[in-house]
């Protein structure tokens, strides 16, 4: 039992040396970080704003994409990055530009290991399930519910493009019936989830982002927010039990049971009718899909 350990610890300590060379492999495009310099300056209008977002039209039509999205909990429709940051505020502007800049640092090339579309598509879905099921029960931090949503499972892009031949092993493992996050910490030393929190904190992303993605599968055991991290977990799950931007890697989750106490849900019933209440818009949040990823 004391080799194995020894041999997770140095697996660990490799991972770990590898994953701090990762920001200096993948910084955010220009834009995106001129962006959020301009959102660290209080002086900073919103013209000024939109005119370095609007440099780059690929930002502009994603940042209105999920503005516009049915989940997004709008009443108008956003026709301009202007007034996008006028209704929606800096904080939640920087929001979206953070999770945008860290997908396109992150975007590798698909492999019959991990399809990069289905999953940012499973990024993408599970981050406005979020935001939408932090609204619907009155959280006040419904955009950082859509940041640590769409940042969650990072860790596992992470390791497909940096450490592949661990990204193969894993897989191999998770066929041969080892669990998947078992199976990361046989290759790694780490699951997914503390490989996501570290990058996050080396990208200077705000503690309590990195908090939920570092308990995404085990909410209760965050120390800083149990129930934002059970709403991802919830919103994680609902994309498997909806099979709407589902993930082959999660095709075994299970829903923790402190979700029902810390979302105050009564019981399975309830849960079942909540979830199915959200199968219709989610098919308008799809084909929105086409224009972000």
């Amino acid at each position: 039992m004391e080799t194995i350990s020894i041999d997770y610890s140095k697996k660990r300590e490799r991972t770990e040396l590898i994953l701090k060379k990762v920001n200096t492999l993948s910084p955010i495009p220009k834009v995106l970080s001129e962006v959020l310099e301009l959102l660290n300056d209080q002086q900073t209008s919103p013209h000024m704003l939109a005119k370095i977002i609007s440099k780059d039209q690929g930002v502009v039509l994603k940042l209105l994409t999920i503005a516009n999205s049915p989940f997004y909990g709008l009443s108008k429709r956003v026709a301009s990055i202007e007034f996008a940051i006028m209704i929606l505020g800096y904080d939640e502007i920087r929001n979206i530009v953070s999770a945008l800049s860290l997908m396109e640092s992150m975007k590798n090339k698909s492999d019959q290991y991990l399809d990069q579309k289905n999953f940012w598509m499973h990024s993408y879905i599970t981050a406005t399930i979020s935001k939408k099921i932090a609204m619907d029960f009155g959280l006040e931090k419904s955009g950082e519910a859509f940041l640590a949503g769409l940042l969650h499972d990072l860790g596992i892009s992470v390791v497909h493009r940096f450490m592949h031949s661990d990204f193969v092993h894993i897989c191999e493992l998770i066929q041969s019936g080892v669990p998947f996050l078992e199976a990361e910490i046989q290759v790694l030393g780490l699951d997914h989830q503390a490989i996501g929190e570290m990058l996050l904190k080396n990208w200077n992303i705000p503690e309590l982002i990195c908090g939920i993605v570092k308990s995404h599968h085990t909410p209760n055991q965050s120390a800083n927010a149990p129930v934002l991290s059970s709403v991802v977990h919830l919103a994680d799950y609902m994309t498997q039990k909806l099979q709407m931007g589902d993930l082959k890697w999660d095709a075994s989750i299970d829903l923790d049971e402190h979700v029902f106490a810390n979302l105050h849900i009564k019981d399975l019933s309830e849960l079942g009718k909540f979830i199915d209440s959200y199968k219709e818009p989610l098919v308008g949040q799809l084909e929105s899909l086409r224009y972000l990823i």
